[in-house]
């Protein structure tokens, strides 16, 4: 049999290892799968039919046609099925026959960025200039990117709105008097990949959807949503929770793919270099993701490379065009860097590069994970586990979206969650998708959501009591936020709480970075991670530019930075001590309990390491900067000193022993909850003033929490039994970053006993078990 072409790339990366390497340790072959087609509905205009079949559609898969005639039919639907399975023809079909029939509907569209929105409006702009009746449509674009003046022309003029939830939270509902035609004749509301709603992003955008409802309602419109999302687990339930309104799923993808090729890489350890405290280190995986991609564009392989961070984008397109000019320097040009805070006709000049083959390789945040369609694409690099299985399948489904083999390689960074599912591929390739993971009831979301509620229209005691939040109205009547009358509801004359709403879920004030030299805006961070990503001496990545930062000042909400280019990265150093405010579950099992918890956590930056792009640690720089007190929820563990003993833990490595297994646990927690490990934190101590007992906390980066707390309890012998497996299948000797060190551990990485944790975590659960 002859190799596939996916096989074929792997085969040429390989060749370019040194020969003592073997980064690869794991490949599976994909087969690939048949299409299985439906027929046009008799409900469809015959002249949108006619149209999507000049676009190249002669039927539409089965899954698109049952989604459509759902909705044609008035149910929410979510349609949850693989990339580049034609997920968009499920909502074109009844959105453009519902337009073409009643010259006076209106629909809107919602994409979680904008690349995608820019995609889907192209789209729909072709289909209705194929349509007579569809000539006064005018699909338009209402975002951050549009001029003031085509705004005002998008809502006197435009039937089908394709905007974003951050756009529709501040600019439509707030002001919904004005889109009064609009909202009163609103039929259908698209929300493209719904399951990147997740967190505290996703409550906000589940509160601010009930409110479109209730706007929708208020103009006596009845709008069915129809939701597209990547296979995730139980999409209706987690739909209706978006929605808050039932929605059937439909999830038997009927659309072709290639074969796929999927290769698990772990870079090698590096020889001549160490990391903190001596630990062994790997070679970044970004720097060996950027090799990869030169390798492919070498080839001729059209390649996307998927990283973490808007920086990493950055640096991987820099070492991938470094490795080319040594090699072919006509191929420089052809590799770029694409992620979200480009200028918009930057972002579109690169989407049109990669769709056209201009570019043959792009290293991007997910901000091209979702829904863009780019034809042709031979191979997918992931460097680094994007957080979710549904992600890391979103992102591979970029090659290959014509039936041609791809090649998909997951490039495992130095992290505990990455070294896990490269040695244990069952755990990604054979994994069920995670459900995703929201919280409207938060009040730390839901109270500034209902003062954007009342202010667009009073609230309602029914209402107010649907959802449970009269304490809550109560809390904020009494800050003088809002009013109670004999009406409902009503918010303050001087209140303005759509401004105060970051539904992307900031925390605190936005901070300015500007380029103190030239007074140019570079970016804007909130003020929650500035501390420890703006504090002064930290290196700062923008478009390809490095800067230093000379000041920080949160009270002003500005960062002074300067050009300049060190050799090294920076990363955060802080301290945290955490105190029990509300027990929200408890269980004991003999030694050990375990309890879901409300905390207060307390943050203070108080230095930051200097690296060199191998890992190496030049120093550690001390700073003194202001505390930062966060209420969140966290999920605990308490064992008594006898069970440690008892598992030859002496009480002078009982520290190291918790202080691993938190890191670890930290790390594994995206296995069960679709969360980031920049979402979450942990604290362990070996006598924690609340409990009196060695006690391990791991609680949600945001006010109030992100439900992924809640999940790691509800999870908590598969998460605490993968992070045991890890800590003890890793290759090192006494703990390195793969394993249980963490790079923003105040503590130095000091002590960590890696042994003392795989004893801990077993003993743990072993009283879990009984």
């Amino acid at each position: 049999m002859d190799e596939s072409y996916g096989r074929q790339l792997l085969n040429r990366v390989l060749a370019g290892t040194p020969n003592h390497e073997e980064p690869v340790t794991h490949i599976a072959e994909l087969p690939a799968r048949a299409s299985s087609y439906g027929k046009w509905p008799a409900w469809a205009h015959p002249e949108v039919v006619a149209a999507l079949r000049d676009s190249g559609i002669p039927l539409p898969w089965t899954h698109q046609e049952h989604a459509a005639t759902l909705a044609a039919g008035g149910t929410n639907v979510v349609v949850a099925t693989g990339t580049a399975s034609g997920k968009s023809l499920a909502y074109q079909l009844p959105v453009l026959t519902s337009l073409a029939e009643d010259p006076r509907a209106t629909a809107l569209y919602l994409a979680p960025t904008k690349a995608l929105g820019a995609d889907q409006i192209r789209a729909a702009v072709t289909l209705c200039d194929g349509v007579d009746e569809l000539v006064d449509a005018y699909p338009s674009a209402f975002d951050g990117d549009t001029p003031t003046e085509v705004r005002q022309w998008v809502r006197a003029n435009s039937r089908w709105v394709f905007t974003n939830p951050d756009m529709l939270h501040v600019g439509m509902l707030r002001s919904h008097q004005r889109w009064a035609h609009f909202f009163r004749h609103l039929r259908y509301v698209v929300v493209d990949e719904c399951h990147s709603y997740r967190g505290v992003f996703g409550s906000n955008v589940a509160l601010v959807l009930r409110r479109l409802r209730r706007i929708a309602h208020r103009y006596a419109a009845d709008p069915v949503f129809v939701l597209a999302s990547a296979t995730t687990s139980d999409p209706g339930a987690a739909a209706t929770r978006l929605v808050g309104a039932p929605c059937a799923e439909v999830v038997h993808d009927g659309s072709p793919h290639g074969p796929r090729t999927v290769a698990l890489w772990e870079p090698p350890l590096l020889t001549d270099v160490t990391g903190e405290n001596g630990a062994p280190v790997r070679r970044a995986a970004g720097s060996e993701s950027a090799r990869i991609m030169a390798d492919l564009v070498v080839e001729g392989a059209r390649t996307l490379t998927f990283v973490r961070s808007r920086r990493g984008a950055e640096l991987t397109a820099m070492g991938a065009k470094k490795i080319l000019a040594e090699v072919d320097p006509d191929l420089v040009d052809r590799v770029a860097a694409y992620r979200a805070g480009y200028l918009a006709e930057d972002r579109r000049d690169l989407e049109a590069a990669l769709a056209d083959g201009t570019l043959l390789g792009a290293a991007t945040t997910n901000a091209l994970e979702l829904g863009v369609d780019i034809a042709g694409l031979d191979a997918v690099v992931v460097a680094g586990f994007p957080g979710t299985v549904a992600s890391f399948w979103q992102q591979a489904g970029r090659a290959g979206r014509r039936g041609e083999g791809s090649l998909v390689v997951l490039v495992a960074r130095d992290d505990p969650l990455d070294t896990y599912l490269v040695h244990h591929p069952a755990a990604l390739l054979d994994k069920p998708v995670e459900a995703t993971v929201t919280d409207p009831t938060n009040p730390y979301v839901l109270g500034p959501q209902l003062l954007c509620a009342a202010m667009e229209l009073p609230l309602t005691d029914t209402e107010v009591a649907e959802y449970d939040a009269v304490d809550l109205l109560t809390d904020l009547a009494a800050q003088g936020l809002i009013r109670r009358r004999a009406h409902g509801w009503f918010v303050t004359a001087d209140s303005n709480p759509h401004a105060f709403v970051d539904i992307r879920g900031g925390i605190g004030v936005q901070v300015a970075i500007v380029d103190a030299d030239s007074g140019r805006l570079l970016g804007t961070v909130d003020g929650g991670r500035a501390p420890a990503t703006t504090h002064p001496g930290a290196v700062y990545l923008h478009q390809g530019e490095t800067f230093v930062v000379d000041t920080l000042d949160l009270e002003e909400g500005l960062a002074l930075v300067h050009p300049e280019t060190p050799e090294w990265t920076t990363s955060a150093r802080e301290t945290t001590d955490i105190t029990i405010t509300r027990v929200v579950e408890h269980a004991d099992h003999g030694a050990v309990a375990v309890a879901l918890v409300e905390v207060e956590v307390t943050h203070q930056v108080v230095g930051y390491l200097r690296r060199l792009p191998s890992g190496e640690v030049l120093d550690s720089v001390e700073l003194d900067m202001p505390e930062q007190t966060l209420p969140t929820r966290a999920v605990m563990y308490t064992a008594t000193t006898e069970l440690l003993e008892a598992a030859g833990i002496p009480a002078d490595r009982l520290p190291g022993a918790l202080h691993a297994a938190e890191h670890a646990a930290i790390g594994l927690l995206p296995l069960v909850a679709t969360c980031d490990r920049g979402d979450i934190g942990g604290v362990s101590t070996a006598l924690h003033a609340d409990t009196g007992l060695p006690t391990v906390f791991v609680y949600d980066g945001h006010p109030g929490g992100a439900g992924f707390a809640d999940r790691g309890h509800a999870q908590l012998r598969p998460w605490l039994t993968a992070t045991r497996d890890a800590i003890d299948a890793c290759e090192c000797v006494a703990g390195c970053p793969s394993c249980v060190q963490s790079p923003k551990c105040g503590n130095g990485n000091n002590p960590l006993d890696k042994a003392g944790a795989v004893r801990l975590l077993t003993a743990v659960l072993g009283a879990l078990s009984r």
